[in-house]
């Protein structure tokens, strides 16, 4: 890791209601799916309010790409917590879940005045800049994290990597592949490192990861042993949120198998509701308060939709906030920071390979795409534009083109 990146303002705890503001705004203008967020939050955090500095960033997202769950969600609760404790985290969460969370309830009532958004020009616009974060993202964090021809090798393998094998087993491997490169040719020596405030007792950390496991073994057995409608449904989604690696997409096919197989929600329901989930802003896991709210059995409507929006992202929380107590000794050890090194590295190939696929391929389809994408790079980095401002006029320009088409 590159240990001349400028210092954070950690010294001073801001209150919940601080973080709740900064995220809201996340939540109501980060379209573009999971990496794009790693991109806004990385713009509003590292380079904008200065909450964290570029390696201590890249080892939150480094951490949470080891952990099941939606991996923007969990970066957000991290950051959440390392500046304001547990209701730092609360506020993190909520604020950035919420926005999309509700609209997605509201669509569960039937409000489908909209019709398919799929081919609307404003979404498609969305998508173009989310390109753009995406590419600042990977140029500022390859420009710290990668510094020398050896951690940009490991970033390259692990682009490859992560193209040849599109899945998460491609994903995770190129993480551990990076880790073990650097664990054996990078140095691990000892440097003063800043580190990160964490407001969180041991009994916390040690607290959530003990109620991960017990609830995730112990659920399906009361659920099953009881044959209780409420916890089979609670079983549903807190399995998803806890087994799904990348989040996102990956968790449809959970989630089609726990409530369209048993007869909770039609198929056509569930695919009508995918598609209201690719037009708000915000983690694409709220799909599960849609669910909750249309499901046959009880709990049902917007009741539901709080349920089951609860049950998918508890385990977020537990995996989250368990082991940030213990993640500033890992980070001072020599052959951790080897590790690191090279995970880190490899979380910038990553990047670059979701640059391309999904983020890429979904919304370049010609030049005047690209002419937008390229227009709103301009604007993030050489401009300072604020990133709200940014998805606006993207998705007008987009709506532009497709008038004029």
């Amino acid at each position: 890791m590159n240990d001349t990146t400028e210092t954070p303002e950690v010294s001073s705890q801001d209150s919940a209601w601080t973080v709740f503001l900064a995220f809201l705004r996340l939540g109501l203008t980060s379209f573009g799916g999971p990496i794009a967020h790693l991109g806004f939050f990385r713009t509003e955090f590292v380079d904008r309010r200065r909450w964290l500095n570029e390696d201590h960033y890249a080892d939150v997202v480094a951490l949470s790409q080891f952990l099941p769950g939606p991996a923007s969600s969990k970066v957000g609760i991290m950051i959440g917590t390392i500046r304001a404790g547990i209701p730092g985290a609360l506020a993190a969460w909520l604020a950035f879940t919420m926005p999309s969370a509700l609209a997605l309830i509201v669509f569960g009532y039937g409000v489908t005045a909209l019709g398919d958004l799929s081919g609307a020009a404003w979404l498609h616009g969305l998508k173009i800049v989310a390109v753009a974060v995406v590419a600042q993202a990977v140029w500022g964090m390859a420009r710290n994290l990668c510094p020398d021809r050896e951690r940009l090798a490991i970033a390259a393998a692990a682009t490859v990597a992560a193209l040849a094998v599109p899945s998460t087993i491609g994903q995770v491997g190129a993480i551990v592949l990076g880790g073990l490169i650097g664990w054996r040719f990078l140095p691990g020596e000892v440097v003063p490192l800043i580190p990160l405030p964490i407001r969180i007792s041991r009994l916390w950390s040690v607290g959530s990861i003990v109620l991960f496991f017990v609830l995730l073994i112990g659920l399906p057995l009361l659920a099953s042993s009881t044959g209780d409608q409420l916890l089979a449904v609670f079983n549903a989604f807190y399995m998803s949120g806890s087994l799904v690696f990348g989040g996102g997409h990956v968790v449809l096919p959970l989630l089609q198998a726990s409530t369209v197989q048993p007869g909770w929600v039609s198929n056509d329901a569930f695919l009508a509701g995918y598609g209201a989930a690719q037009a708000v802003p915000g983690p694409l896991f709220t799909f599960a308060a849609y669910l909750g709210t249309v499901m046959g059995p009880q709990p049902s409507g917007w009741l539901g939709g709080l349920f089951c929006l609860i049950g998918i992202f508890l385990p977020s929380f537990f995996l989250a906030i368990g082991p940030l107590h213990f993640w500033n000794w890992i980070r001072q050890h020599p052959v951790m920071r080897s590790v690191l090194k090279g995970v880190n590295a490899a979380v910038v190939g990553l990047l670059l390979a979701a640059l391309y696929n999904p983020v890429w391929t979904s919304a370049i389809d010609g030049p005047a795409d690209f002419a937008i994408a390229v227009v709103a790079l301009l604007l993030l980095v050489s401009w300072k534009a604020a990133p709200w401002l940014v998805v606006i006029l993207g998705a007008l320009a987009a709506t532009g083109v497709g008038l004029l088409a």
